[in-house]
């Protein structure tokens, strides 16, 4: 029974990845149009593209994607959003959680080299890369203009996986600093079944099923300083941590 349990995942995974390929190829070149409008304009019609994709590849996928609002979500203002990173699933998932307003996610520079998805990802990130701390700045003033332009921002505190069997790994500075120096609110948000979807263990992992993400209340940093980076940091960690404990996330041991 292990054994074609094992290989229903590899068979769906591979039937996964090439809806996930081909559905890409199909939107590719209205995307490369985009490309060539202005800067904010031409990424916000590359994120409705992005979001068709993420309508069609789950369907197909047999995910059940719903939002869950802890207290009521206003998407007409702008935000800080911070989610638990815990799968390779969690980018899909944010292109189906956050609907109604314009983002852009902070994304490793990485990424952008993988072939097609790669230009997707240039063309709609904002781009980090981790090699010196001149470039880590440079990303920081990047989401800066971008907020400045009213659009909310997306970021994964905890920087790469949570591979410790814990709610959450330890958090960064650069989205409670950004926040604060921008005066822009945090919006915390759970993926609760990314990790059952598809384990950041293997790409060959995915599973049909559902799949929920939770809106927690926003934080306010209204009056907040730089030197009060860690107490924010702290509050929203915290918050985080145990909304993840309550809705029983399959990972913590």
């Amino acid at each position: 029974m292990r054994y074609l349990h094992f290989l229903f995942k590899t068979l769906f995974s591979i039937y996964g990845f090439v809806l996930f390929v081909g559905i890409m190829l199909i939107l590719f070149p209205f995307v490369v149009m985009a490309s060539f409008l202005e800067k904010v304009k031409g990424g916000n019609i590359i994120y409705k593209i992005c979001q068709i994709w993420a309508d069609v590849i789950f369907l197909l996928w047999g995910i059940f994607h719903k939002n869950y609002f802890e207290v009521p979500h206003d998407s007409n203002r702008q935000y800080v959003f911070v989610f638990n990173h815990i799968s390779y699933m969690d980018i899909p998932v944010l292109i189906k959680a956050i609907r109604n307003q314009h983002f852009r996610i902070l994304g490793k520079a990485s990424m952008s080299k993988i072939p097609v998805f790669g230009f997707f990802y240039r063309n709609a990130v904002v781009m980090v890369d981790k090699s010196n701390a001149q470039k880590r700045a440079a990303s920081v003033l990047k989401l800066k203009s971008v907020i400045r332009k009213n659009i909310s921002v997306v970021i994964a505190p905890e920087g790469t996986f949570n591979m410790t069997q814990q709610p959450l790994k330890q958090f960064y500075d650069g989205a409670f600093r950004v926040a604060i120096e921008t005066q822009t609110p945090i919006k915390p948000i759970l993926f609760l079944d990314t990790y059952d979807r598809m384990s950041y263990r293997s790409v060959l992992s995915l599973t049909p099923g559902r799949c929920r993400t939770v809106y927690l209340e926003e934080i306010s940093v209204a009056g907040l300083t730089i030197n009060d980076v860690n107490i924010l940091k702290e509050k929203v960690y915290s918050l985080m941590e145990q909304k993840l404990i309550y809705y029983k996330a399959s990972w913590i041991k």
